[in-house]
């Protein structure tokens, strides 16, 4: 793995080095955004989906990690429920997500976007449920 994409998180220490890649803080990042009451779902690309129809889940999906002079920017990309606070679950994903980065990589991050890219109505399942 190329050494600028990897991020040192034990300046000066005696002991060695711990590095992380921006794939682990794409992991973290998703899991910590799926965590939220609200998320419907994350957006991720076409290759994505494929990978997930063959069985394997993708935690990074629908979050962008850049690796910036100023520091980490990350980039989620989610579908909401319908009928909740948009704001309010934004500010949600925002807070756990740089609370799980803080605990689990002692990084900080320089900001969080949260991206609204669709609204998951109530799915068949529900409404079957409903008519029964």
């Amino acid at each position: 793995m190329d050494e600028k994409q990897l991020l040192n998180v034990t300046e000066g220490s005696t002991l060695g080095n711990v590095e992380i890649a921006p794939e682990v803080i794409e992991v973290i990042a998703g899991i910590a955004v799926s965590e939220v009451t609200g998320v419907a779902s994350m957006r991720g690309n076409f290759a994505t989906g494929v990978v997930e129809r063959l069985g394997k889940k993708s935690h990074g999906k629908g979050v962008k990690v850049e690796l910036e002079a100023e520091g980490i920017a990350i980039d989620a990309y989610v579908v909401l429920d319908y009928g909740i606070s948009i704001p309010d679950t934004a500010k949600k994903i925002q807070d756990n997500t740089r609370q799980a980065l803080k605990n689990m990589t002692a990084l900080e991050i320089k900001e969080i976007n949260v991206h609204v890219v669709g609204v998951q109505m109530e799915t068949k399942e529900d409404s079957d449920t409903e008519e029964e």
